[in-house]
């Protein structure tokens, strides 16, 4: 009886392993995935002898699974019986370091970055650096890229003669025959120079870097400026000068314009790498080449990083140089042909304010936000729009309604209802930045305009927008400011207006909550069911029910229902149909959470309701 017990314990297994031989990739895929189940259930010894080299001798499958083979034998030490077998993982993942497809090849690079960092020191000798010398001299590209990513994980707890080896093979790598390999040692490069000596990094690791930085392919070269950050990071400021900087300026003005791209970038990282007299004399100028190189993608660029270049600045002349050195280029800029580049700058430019003051801000700031508040790239008023609260905290309040809100009400009016339309749409983030007083005094007048727009886009964007105004400010800020001049629309004599009222109803119960919604809103709705227009009746009824689960259940009952069975009694069909459908979705959910399109979707064959006027 133990026997076939054990026997069926074992059957699960036996099926997964079936699987891995399986001819069907889901069900290879799926027992990979398992390989922790079956290596729990075979033992330490019985997955170091069978299952790892079972798995080694079937590298040979679908990307798919070869990817999740190699993210499992990332986590297996622990399963072949901890650090003192993890060498055990090392063929299945080497040979999966060699495929040809770069995904599969990044995990097992992942994964044996894992395994060799729990090696033990003598192990990692024995086992590990064999495996990446294997890698390093293969035949095919594969497996030198792969080897790339091994190095700086074994430098650190190698002998001197084995660190010699593999500054040597570094070597090899950066100067080997195919682009793809010395493209991943310049990936690299970087992260191996920060764990090998100073005396190695300026003997073999600097020659390493103006070798790649002067590559014919601009593939490589690019990557050689992400390592000179980490390069410039590790040498003395005296040492900067001859080792770096000629490097960086070839890079800087480098024909192409990836390369200068990949600088600019940088920019910052390489700023703070290089100290502040290095930025004064060379990258404060090499930045003004980038912000009017000729390609639009380099210039975004660097336009993303005015306000943390300028911002990183010695603070002894950190105005002089920005006014003097970057302020004339940032002007060019907002008048940038490319919709891109005025983005990128619109995003940072208002950073400049607390950095340069209030008078400079005032003087030469305020000009540019003008511009760029009336661009015609939506994306460019938005970004200054957004960040409205750093020129707010540095010039006032006062001084900035008198430069910007102008523009906005401008904008505001346009005679293009697109226009108004964005700008309806950045008001509620633009009440943020301003704040709830100076908000009523000077704008809230221009959005309740909004509502009566001979337009509907427009009154109902802006109805829109008075829900998120009472996000923003509150319920009782609605019921005092805008509530009252709503309801007032519901007396109007063009119908339209009536249905605006119904409208804004619609998108405030919910913001305003039960006891506003029942108390404040629930009457006028209900004044407006003897509407003469038959169009602002059925409203009513598709109201009501929108409005349901705000109302108090007390009003429900003494209230809506009847006058929605009155509706329900209309001479108008549409009128009865709305009011119908408004009886059956309130009775029909306890809650009364249903909610109604405004344009509702056909019901039957025999009757389609009309596409309502508004």
């Amino acid at each position: 009886m133990a026997d076939k017990s054990t026997d069926d314990s074992l059957y699960p297994i036996a099926v997964l392993i079936d699987e891995l031989k399986n001819e069907d990739i889901q069900l290879r895929l799926n027992s990979i995935k398992k390989l922790s189940t079956i290596a729990l259930a075979l033992g330490e010894e019985r997955t170091r002898t069978e299952l790892i080299p079972f798995l080694t001798e079937t590298i040979y499958d679908e990307d798919e699974v070869l990817l999740a083979l190699a993210d499992q034998l990332g986590q297996f030490t622990s399963l072949v019986g901890g650090p003192d077998y993890a060498m055990y993982l090392l063929p299945p993942l080497e040979s999966l370091a060699t495929v040809e497809e770069t995904v599969v090849r990044d995990k097992a690079v992942e994964s044996l970055r894992i395994v060799a960092a729990q090696h033990s020191a003598s192990d990692l000798e024995s086992s590990v650096v064999p495996t990446l010398q294997r890698l390093v001299t293969g035949d095919w590209f594969t497996s030198r890229t792969s080897a790339c990513g091994l190095l700086s994980v074994c430098y650190p707890r190698v002998s001197q003669p084995v660190r010699a080896e593999l500054r040597s093979s570094f070597r090899k790598l950066c100067l080997d025959e195919t682009p793809m390999v010395r493209r991943a040692a310049a990936s690299k490069l970087g992260e191996f120079a920060k764990v090998v000596e100073p005396e190695s990094l300026k003997s073999d690791i600097i020659p390493m870097f103006v070798q790649l930085a002067q590559d014919d392919q601009d593939s490589v070269r690019l990557l050689a400026v992400e390592a000179c950050v980490s390069i410039a990071q590790l040498l003395q400021q005296d040492e900067l000068e001859h080792l770096v900087m000629p490097t960086l300026r070839q890079c800087a003005g480098d024909s192409s314009w990836r390369v200068r791209y990949m600088v600019a970038d940088h920019f910052t990282d390489l700023q703070k790498a290089l100290g502040p007299e290095i930025t004064k004399t060379d990258l404060v100028p090499a930045f003004q080449y980038l912000l009017k190189d000729s390609e639009a993608e380099v210039r975004a660029a660097a336009a993303t990083k005015v306000k943390d270049f300028c911002a990183n600045l010695d603070k002894t002349n950190r105005v002089q140089i920005i006014m003097t050195s970057i302020l004339p280029y940032v002007k060019e800029l907002v008048s940038d042909p490319n919709q891109h580049v005025k983005s990128a700058l619109a995003s940072v430019i208002m950073g400049l304010s607390p950095i340069l003051g209030m008078s400079n801000t005032v003087e030469h700031l305020l000009p540019l936000f003008l511009v760029q508040l009336k661009d015609e790239c939506p994306e460019v008023r938005l970004n200054i729009i957004s960040n409205l609260d750093c020129v707010n905290d540095v010039i006032g309040i006062q001084q900035l309604s008198q430069s910007l809100l102008p523009a906005i009400v401008e904008l505001a009016e346009d005679t293009k209802w697109r226009v108004r339309l964005a700008i309806i749409e950045y008001m509620p983030l633009l009440a943020g930045q301003l704040g709830q007083e100076f908000f009523d005094q000077k704008l809230r007048a221009l959005c309740m305009g909004w509502l009566n727009d001979h337009v509907y886009a427009i009154r109902e964007a802006a109805a829109m927008n008075m829900k998120k105004l009472v996000e923003q400010f509150g319920p009782a800020w609605a019921e005092s400011a805008i509530i009252p001049m709503i309801l007032v629309m519901a007396r109007n004599k063009n119908y339209l207006h009536r249905m605006t009222c119904l409208f804004c109803i619609n998108v405030l119960a919910e913001v305003c909550g039960s006891e506003i919604t029942t108390r404040v809103l629930l009457p006028t709705v209900l004044a407006l069911a003897t509407d003469l227009v038959a169009n602002v009746r059925f409203n009513v009824a598709k109201t009501l029910q929108k409005i349901s689960p705000f109302i108090e259940a007390s009003a429900i009952e003494t209230q809506v229902k009847p006058v929605l069975d009155t509706l329900n009694g209309d001479k108008d069909v549409d009128v009865k149909y709305f009011a119908s459908e408004a009886i059956t979705g309130i009775a029909g959910e306890d809650e009364w959470e249903t909610e109604i399109n405004t344009e509702p979707e056909a019901i039957d064959e025999e009757y389609t309701p009309p596409t309502p006027f508004y």
